[in-house]
């Protein structure tokens, strides 16, 4: 049942508002995602082979507590205000200790040390970020009805994440040595300076977004059904495509961010360059935010996954087949260029991913009469972690299957950097190829559901009740 809840009508504070959760969930993501590996094997000392099984361990463990995690924020209401805004609290204050103890300078200790305290220390990171992001992502269906407006939350929702990326990709400029090599013992005091900077966007979330859609907490007569739930989940269609979807991108985009860096440090001998080649390649994120809602009313989000993944994979079949020389600062452009390309897939489904996820609980609730977003939300991100899990042992087992010497640094063998080079173009060239199979193949909803206006700050009329 609904509560008839008297508040302000839907306007930019919620854009904005929204937009800076996803920012302080990615100052601790895009850190633990881009140096973690770095940090552990260049400056702390982890083997390869070590490093993979530990990571595959802590993200079967982050996937597992991300449904009972779920189940808590569907079932457990703290205080009698908002459903999510008390866990995001928790979670983001979490999320400063821990990404912050994730970089401590333990290369003195032994080495079985280190490596238990790895392991831990990511597990419990993890468990910190499942209580900010969950919630947090939850939240979404639950700030207004329209789908036009749920469309450009996501997109501000990307904005939050990409402003958050893009500062992790000013990092390379104080972070490495002139030798291109990294400078562990400055991490701790930049995981404490992310994750605060962070923690501000969580409490800006709590201070500016409004729940319209307000749906009581299960009572103990009516306890929402956790395995009625997952049932739900596995004969949602389009929930599942998009899982699938998302699974490929993490693996074959989100996963290998560590290796790009790498290919700069050994392959080009230049990191200096990789902040700015960072930013460039979030340039089609940037052209094409403005324009998604517009493009989405006209093609329907499916269409647009489609077209931008296609052009994807001949620029990435293209770049695959070019010669690139190290020494030739042609060879830098065409590269730089070749990930522009193969980052508009990954660009387009990162911006409306969270409105076809909504799309997709909606589509739950009219198959079911049940929402659930808590459970559904976090069953599909239990997925997501998986493939985070998989893609960081993947990413391992390639480099060492490339020829890659972790203790060596930035000083690998030209093969082997040649190696890693056409090894990550090509993964990327796959999973472009991949997302327009399934999404093409697979997911059923078409464009009259959900199609987005023109992003909109002009005001609701009158809050929404959801009954």
């Amino acid at each position: 049942m609904a509560a008839q809840n008297k508040t302000r009508p839907f306007g930019m504070q919620d854009y904005f508002g929204y937009a800076m959760g996803d920012f302080g969930c990615n100052m601790s993501f895009a850190l633990i995602t881009n140096y973690l590996m770095l940090f552990y094997t260049q400056y702390i000392g982890l083997r390869l082979s070590d490093w993979a099984w530990i990571i595959v361990v802590g993200k079967v463990w982050d996937a597992i507590n991300d449904p009972l995690i779920g189940g808590m924020v569907d079932n457990v209401r703290i205080g009698k205000g908002s459903k999510f805004m008390p866990w995001i609290t928790i979670g983001g204050s979490a999320l400063i200790i821990f990404t912050t103890l994730s970089f401590m300078p333990i290369a003195s200790m032994s080495y079985i040390f280190k490596v238990i305290y790895c392991l831990a220390i990511y597990c419990v990171w993890s468990v910190a970020y499942t209580m900010a992001n969950v919630p947090y992502g939850a939240l979404h269906s639950c700030i207004t009805n329209d789908p036009s407006k749920r469309t450009n939350l996501s997109t501000f929702r990307s904005i939050g994440a990409g402003l958050a990326q893009v500062l992790s990709m000013l990092l390379p400029l104080i972070v490495y040595d002139k030798d291109n090599n990294l400078i562990g013992s400055r991490m701790v005091y930049v995981a404490l300076v992310c994750s605060a900077i962070g923690f501000i966007g969580f409490m800006l979330v709590r201070l500016l977004v409004t729940e319209r859609v307000v749906v009581e907490a299960h009572d103990k007569t009516e306890k929402m059904s956790y395995l009625k739930a997952v049932k739900g989940f596995f004969t949602n269609r389009p929930l599942l495509a998009i899982t699938a979807v998302s699974f490929v991108q993490v693996i074959c985009f989100m996963s290998m961010t560590s290796v790009n860096s790498i290919i700069f440090q050994s392959y080009f001998h230049n990191t200096q360059i990789l902040a700015a080649v960072n930013i460039v390649s979030y340039l089609p994120l940037v052209v094409i935010m403005p324009f998604i809602g517009r493009i989405t009313r006209k093609i329907g989000k499916k269409k647009l996954v489609v077209i931008s993944s296609s052009i994807s994979v001949v620029a990435g079949v293209v770049s695959c087949l070019l010669p690139m020389a190290p020494e030739a600062k042609s060879s830098l452009f065409l590269y730089i260029g070749a990930l522009m390309l193969l980052y508009t897939s990954n660009a387009v489904f990162t911006i409306i991913l969270w409105a076809m996820v909504v799309d997709c609980i909606d589509y739950q609730y009219e198959k079911t009469g049940s929402r659930d977003e808590g459970s559904l939300y976090a069953l599909f991100s239990f997925f997501r972690k998986l493939a985070q899990g998989l893609g960081s042992a993947f990413s391992a087992v390639m480099l060492a299957a490339c020829g890659y010497v972790e203790s060596l640094g930035a000083d690998q063998t030209a093969q082997t950097a040649l190696n890693i080079k056409n090894m990550y173009l090509i993964v990327m060239t796959v999973g472009v190829a991949l997302t327009v199979i399934i999404t093409q193949f697979v997911y059923n909803i078409d464009k009259d559901r959900g199609s987005a206006d023109p992003i909109d700050i002009e005001p609701d009329p009158a809050p929404e009740n959801f009954e």
